[in-house]
């Protein structure tokens, strides 16, 4: 029997947005939940680790900027995955290049020599965009001209840019600073930092680049032709190609866009925070932001949000650590459960608001 969508169901529909935050609310609560399981079977209080954790990410100005500090990369690596997603493509490379955006920033950031602030910067962090797009454009090709799929290719693009960055401030590397026994390159001029807004603290206008793209991204996806073909894409490749889509194109096109993403995070981390590159200056900013854009639902709002939730489990687990003697790592294990209440969100709440439909009396009707 042809049944009609129930009022719930309607309901969901029509409150789509709402309803997607509910999920995401129940899955970080069920995940502190299961969390503090694990921690009293661990032999740990998980009140008193909690406490620490938020302690840590608030209980003063120096750790509410580290919390905001973190959650800049993160919502810029976000931004990066869930743009690539949209399109039907999982960039897992975003770390490789946040890497090379680094890279590209610290060489602009100290050979580049003359320049005011206002000039210098900008070609600072441009330059790090273009690297990290360059970076994605290539898995795109890949994808595009020969079907090779996204996640190997991004994976191993991952290992090059990191033993490239490793490379370069070597030893023997070409940006290695000689006076400096770290691996690390010279430091950059003054006129490529991002300056700090809250004295006293790291905390750097590079929050305010990242709020600024996330409207710029959803904005492009929403709001623009090229955003509706890549979201068509993502939807269905088949369908696009019918209506004339070029696929391969918005490919090559997506994952440059989500690869300059990337790349402007690295660049803004080595412009506000480290001022060198550094080996490792990344501490998984890059896998994070799979997390993050999956608990934001793929949407650039949401994402700011999940960003933050995720600065301050970074920020709060290095205290948490210190005082109630859990590993920060325990932070990770929360991440992963939150993200598995994600996803089984989807087919549960489909399973419950399908199974009840009406049929044409009104009546409740059992799908079986």
């Amino acid at each position: 029997m042809k049944t009609e969508k129930s009022n719930l169901q309607q309901i969901i529909f029509k409150n789509k947005g709402a309803f997607s935050f509910i999920k995401a609310f129940v899955a970080i609560i069920f995940a502190l939940i299961l969390g503090a399981i694990i921690l009293l079977l661990m032999g740990n209080n998980p009140i008193e680790a909690y406490s620490a954790l938020v302690q840590g990410a608030f209980g003063s100005k120096r750790c509410f900027a580290e919390t905001l500090l973190s959650t800049t990369p993160l919502m810029l690596g976000g931004l990066a995955f869930a743009l690539a997603y949209r399109c039907g493509l999982f960039n897992i490379g975003v770390e490789g290049q946040i890497a090379m955006g680094g890279m590209a920033a610290a060489f602009l950031g100290y050979s580049i020599t003359g320049l005011p602030l206002i000039i210098h910067l900008p070609i600072v962090l441009l330059g790090a965009a273009l690297m990290g797009a360059v970076w994605g454009a290539g898995p795109g090709f890949l994808k595009a001209r020969f079907g090779i799929h996204e996640v190997i290719s991004t994976i191993m693009l991952n290992y090059i840019a990191f033993k490239i960055t490793g490379f370069m401030v070597s030893v023997k590397g070409p940006m290695k600073a000689l006076a400096d026994e770290m691996p690390a390159s010279p430091r950059i001029l003054s006129s490529a930092k991002i300056i700090r807004i809250w004295k006293g603290t790291r905390l750097h206008w590079g929050i305010l680049i990242a709020l600024v793209l996330a409207v710029v991204v959803y904005y492009i996806l929403f709001k623009t032709r090229l955003g509706y073909k890549i979201r068509a894409v993502g939807k269905n490749r088949f369908a696009a190609e019918t209506v004339g889509i070029s696929v391969p194109r918005h490919f090559v096109i997506t994952m440059m866009l989500s690869g300059l993403l990337g790349g402007l995070a690295g660049g803004v981390e080595i412009c506000g925070v480290h001022y060198r590159l550094l080996a490792a200056f990344s501490p998984g900013y890059g896998f994070d932001s799979i997390a993050v854009a999956l608990l934001g639902m793929l949407n650039p709002f949401g994402i700011i949000f999940s960003a933050f939730l995720f600065g301050i489990l970074r920020s709060g687990s290095i205290l948490m650590q210190a005082m109630a003697g859990v590993s920060k790592d325990m932070v990770q294990v929360i991440s992963a459960i939150i993200i598995f209440f994600m996803g089984m969100s989807e087919p549960m709440g489909k399973y419950f608001t399908e199974r009840f439909t009406r049929n044409k009396d009104g009546n409740v009707t059992k799908d079986i």
